[in-house]
This record gives structure tokens, sequence and C-alpha cells, in this order.
């Protein structure tokens, strides 16, 4: 890792593209919550006063797709008209069955598409995932938690994070600059909004992983000022987030994104897998970083290749680090969706905040509970707005 300052943003929950990740993992939780065997690919666009949905479902679950999609909008917050986009707009909904070309391959367990995917893992923090991602996640939910609390109720949903880490010698010192943009209440100066969001988020955040924060560092709403924000101001699609949703541009992505789509679909399936044996090689002291790859065909169980890249830092052959990862976790489609327990309703909390660093999901579930890596920066718990 030769990067001198390295830089990665997140976004809200209530951030147009965001909406459409969650409504669409709604409808797949709300299908699998059912039918565990649903298969379910589902698009979502929003744009001012309008919510589109169209894809493919197969279940024996009697979905109400537009009831599905109003609570994940009035949960985000979108309950003003007067915002352009609320949780009564209306929606559409194009979805039909799964093709029977697809369903031939899946049905005789192989991977729904074709495609590569990717996981990493780094020893910067507890997570095992990069600073500069881990920070920005959490400032944008610490500031969703400080609007959905009350701490800061002028603040409206939708939001970007973006946090710039100086490095030497390939491990994080600094954290150098923190932009946010938050759309808020059009009698709150910007000003005001800076001091707060400065005080009650980003200090506390940065101060749980070890680093200060001088508010001559931060920018907030760049270009002086955000009213409205949310579908009124930016259409929203699913998927368009994928390198907020894995590692903030520090490791590589692949093909495809993950919303919207049931587990025998490889782009979501292969990734947690990947990222399950890159977090279990540098939690077992194995490397300091290190990068799956895995590839599948369309309808073939196994995958066609699987590599390992630790960039100098195994301290083991890499063949022991291969043997390693490979005893892990079945590769197939089967055993992905068996090992990893994938056929649970159990992704919408995953499409806000990122899809790897949180311990809830089984693809971070660690071999051993004690890794045997030593960490740069350990986190405390945030409390300023509302706390975890």
């Amino acid at each position: 890792m030769n990067y001198k300052v390295f830089t990665s943003e997140s976004v809200c929950s209530g951030h147009p593209d965001k909406i459409c990740d969650q409504v669409s993992d709604a409808v797949l939780d709300a299908a699998l919550s059912v039918d565990p065997l649903s298969r379910v690919a589902v698009e979502t666009l929003v744009t001012t006063n309008r919510l589109v949905m169209a894809g493919e479902v197969t279940t024996k679950a009697n979905l109400d797709y537009e009831a599905v999609a109003r609570k994940v909008i009035k949960e985000l917050g979108y309950l003003d008209p007067s915002l352009g986009f609320h949780y009564q707009s209306p929606i559409q909904v194009w979805i039909h069955q799964q093709s029977p070309d697809i369903a031939l391959g899946v049905d005789n367990d192989g991977a729904g598409d074709q495609g590569m995917m990717f996981g990493y893992a780094c020893s910067e923090t507890p997570e095992l995932m990069p600073l500069p991602i881990i920070l920005a996640h959490r400032l944008a939910q610490e500031i969703d938690q400080a609007r959905e609390n009350g701490l800061l109720p002028y603040l409206r949903p939708d939001g970007k994070t973006e946090v710039s880490v100086r490095y030497e010698n390939g491990r994080p010192v600094k954290v150098e600059r923190v932009i946010l943009a938050v759309p808020h209440q059009e009698k709150v100066e910007t000003a005001q909004v800076k001091e707060d969001l400065h005080k009650r988020v980003v200090v506390p955040v940065l101060a749980a992983y070890g680093f200060d924060s001088a508010e001559k560092e931060l920018v907030v709403n760049g270009t002086g000022r955000w009213i409205i924000g949310g579908p009124a101001s930016d259409t929203g699609v699913t998927g368009r987030k994928i390198v907020v949703d894995t590692y903030g541009g520090m490791g590589r992505i692949g093909g495809g994104a993950f919303s919207g789509k049931d587990p025998t679909k490889v782009d979501r399936s292969g990734a947690y897998g990947a990222r399950y044996l890159a977090k279990n090689i540098v939690a077992s002291g194995l490397a300091d970083r290190a990068e799956v790859q895995i590839a599948y065909v369309i309808g073939q169980r196994e995958p066609i290749t699987k590599t390992v890249e630790t960039f100098g830092t195994e301290k083991s052959s890499l063949r022991e680090v291969e043997n390693f990862a490979w005893n892990l976790l079945d590769l197939s489609v089967p055993g992905l969706l068996e090992g990893l327990d994938l056929r649970r309703p159990i992704y919408k909390e995953s499409a806000r905040y990122g899809h790897f660093g949180r311990e809830e999901f089984p693809w971070e579930k660690k071999v051993s509970e004690k890794p045997k890596v030593k960490v740069t920066a350990r986190p405390r718990e945030v409390s300023s707005a509302g706390g975890k």
C-alpha cells in the first residue's frame, strides 16, 4: 500500500441510491422470510415524487411490493411532501418471474450468473477493514442517528461523508480531512451546521479510533448551502454505490452490485465468501493484508478460478495461506449458501453503511475470536448521537 493519502466516501441511509438499495433488499427479505428458496432480482429507481421497481421474482410469498417500498421510505424520514419525495409518492411496479433459462442452471445448484468477485481485509482496524471507509461509514451512521434521535433535528434525510487518511509505511497515521454534505432546514445557517456536526459527530467518531479532528480540517456543504436533498435533487438507482458497499476503493471490486439479488447470484454470495476468507487470513495472523478473488460461470456449481494476494505481508508461505483459505469454506454455490447460512432475511440492514466490517453478518465471523494481528486503530463506543 504505497499511497501517502487515501480517501474513501460513504453515504447516509437517505441518499437516493441507498433508498433504492434498501427497497430492493427489503423485497428480498420479505420473500426470504416466507420462502427461503425465493429467486429475487429487483432494481429500484427514485426521482422527484416517484419510485419505480422492476425485475424478476419467483417465490411462494405473496408480496405487496408497494407496501414494502412505502415502509422503507417512511422509516428513512421522508415524511414531508414539500421535500419533493415522501412515503406517499406514486410507485410503479414492473416485476415478473425469473427467466427459465437462468432458473435451469440455478435449479441444478449452479451460479445464477457469471462473474468475478473480490474480498479484502487488512489489520488497520478491529473490523479488519481499511480505516478511511470505516470512518466514512461511522460518520454517516452518526449523522443519521443525530437526526433520528432529535440531537440535530434540523437535519434532513440524505447526506455524504468523505475521509482522507495519511499513511506512512503503509499504516494510517493521521486523518487529514473530513468532508460532510447534509441537507438541513433553511432557517439554520451552514456555520451552525458545521459547528454542530464537528462537535456531535466528527470529534467522537475520530476519537473512538484514536484520532483528533480540528474544525478547520472539516468541510460541510461545499457549495455553502444544501436545503433540499433526496430524490428531488438527485435520481437514485439500485447498485450504484458498490465502492461504498465494499472497501472504499482500497480493495478491488467485482463486476456486479449486491442489493436486490438473492444469494444464488454469486455477485453477492461470492463477494461475501471472498470477504470471509480474506478476513480470516488476516484475523489468523497469516498476513496483514489479503485479497481473495473467485470467479464463476452461470449454471456451474464450482468457481472456475480462486486466488489469494497478500501484497508481500504474508507471515508464512503463500502456499500455506492458500491451503488455510481453501479449507475454510466450500466455495461451490451450495457451499456458500449453506456455509454462510445466506437464505435468511438479513439483507436490508446490509444496504446501508457498507456490507463489510459489521459483526452481525455471517460472512464477518472469525474462525478464531482472538485475532493474532496488531490493529492500528481501536474504536471505543460512540455516544454523542445516540451511540452503539
